[in-house]
Formats: C-alpha cells, structure tokens, sequence
C-alpha cells in the first residue's frame, strides 16, 4: 500500500455540510435535492411546521426556503431562524419579489441571497456553497470575539 493510500484510508470521509429544503411543491423538493446532494448533506420539509421541528433537533447550514406554503410563508419562516441561529444563512425561492417584501428580507430575515423562479440548479448549487461558506466564515468570526 502506498503512503498516499495509507492516508487516504486512515482520514475519515470529512461531513458534507448540511442543508434544509423547505418547499410544499414535492417535485421541486426533489429537483433541489437530486442538485444538491452530491455536494451536502440534504434534509427536506414539505412545511413550514415540519421545518421547525427538523431545526429544533439539527443545526444547518443553509436553509432554503420557499416564499408561499400554505401553513406559513419562507419569509416569516426565515425571520425565525434568523432569531434562533443567527449563523445559519437564509436563502429565499420566490416567484416575484415586491419592493417592501425586499425590504423585510434584507432589514428582518437578513437573507443570504434570495433566488427567482425559475431557478437555474447551477445558480442554486453556486449560491448554497457561497452560503455555507459565509456560514463557515460567521462561526469562526464569533469564536474570535
């Protein structure tokens, strides 16, 4: 066995980094998550509720979140995961984006980034990997405070 071998067997497999998906549209759910999984860890709520169950037992990353489910939108959904993990980075999908709703989403949800329907899947795999960057860049800021 080689020493590049040896080393290669002896380093764990490192974690991908983990991703919520929170869509009521289970076809794109599964869009996102076939475009997304070879590159991070996929985890997938078809509600705002079930969102906030999943949140409250596993720390993510990224969060992406559509802006219209019935149950309660991304918007006021991603105000809340500002509040309780303010390290996580938001990214709304949304159909349209109206002045004041751009307003809220960057002074309440202080999103990361918010993506227009039809989303490009290269678009969405760049901007989740600059997200969980930013992520990785928030913490390690903190832990120097």
């Amino acid at each position: 066995m080689s020493s590049q071998e040896k080393k290669a067997a002896e380093d764990p497999v490192p974690a991908k980094d983990a991703v919520l998906l929170v869509d009521d549209e289970r076809p794109l759910l599964d869009v996102f998550e076939a475009a997304l999984s070879p590159h991070f860890e996929i985890t997938k709520a078809a509600s705002v509720r079930e969102a906030d169950f999943i949140l409250a037992q596993h720390t993510f990353k990224v969060v992406v979140a559509d802006h219209l489910m019935p149950g309660g939108n991304g918007m006021d959904f991603l105000v809340r995961v500002r509040e309780e993990f303010p390290h996580t980075q938001r990214i709304l999908v949304t159909g349209y984006m109206k002045p004041e709703m751009l307003m809220r989403s960057v002074n309440e949800a202080a999103l990361f980034r918010y993506l227009l329907k039809p989303v490009a899947i290269i678009e969405l795999i760049k901007v989740v990997q600059d997200a969980a960057k930013a992520y990785d860049a928030s913490v390690a800021a903190a832990k120097g405070a």
